[in-house]
């Protein structure tokens, strides 16, 4: 494998890493769940519950802190994008009205904002160990 392809492979693997770990998050806290819950007023609520989704907002933490302590926010946020708008688009696509593309976008834009916060505030602390462990102060 030439120097160009290790390169390559090292900056996809993030990437990968963070979408597929968003789409199994996706599928864990909220793959199942499609059920809506009708109050007793005749309103609907649903189908998801608050925790499933700070569940999984919990749970992306994790893969998002990852890629980018390491050096790869793009593939952090990217990742992450790119993963849970596939999972949305496959749970929701089914609805008939065509609204579904719209939650589609809320999401895409949504993890795409959220995941670029994060990282960069995991780039930013972890740069600044890293300047203090070499002994230089900002």
């Amino acid at each position: 494998m030439s120097r160009g392809q290790r390169t390559s492979a090292r900056l996809l693997v993030p990437f990968l890493v963070t979408a597929a770990a968003a789409s199994a998050a996706w599928a864990a806290w909220l793959g199942g769940d499609d059920q809506y819950d009708v109050r007793p007023d005749g309103s609907a609520t649903g189908p998801y519950e608050a925790w499933q989704v700070a569940g999984l907002v919990l749970t992306l933490l994790v893969p998002v802190c990852w890629a980018a302590a390491r050096r790869h926010p793009a593939g952090a946020v990217l990742g992450t994008t790119a993963g849970l708008t596939a999972a949305a688009f496959a749970d929701w696509s089914d609805d008939s009205s065509g609204l579904f593309a719209v939650g589609v976008g809320m999401v895409a834009l949504g993890s795409l904002a959220a995941s670029a916060a994060v990282a960069a505030v995991v780039r930013a602390v972890t740069a600044a160990v890293r300047r203090h462990g070499r002994g230089t102060t900002a």
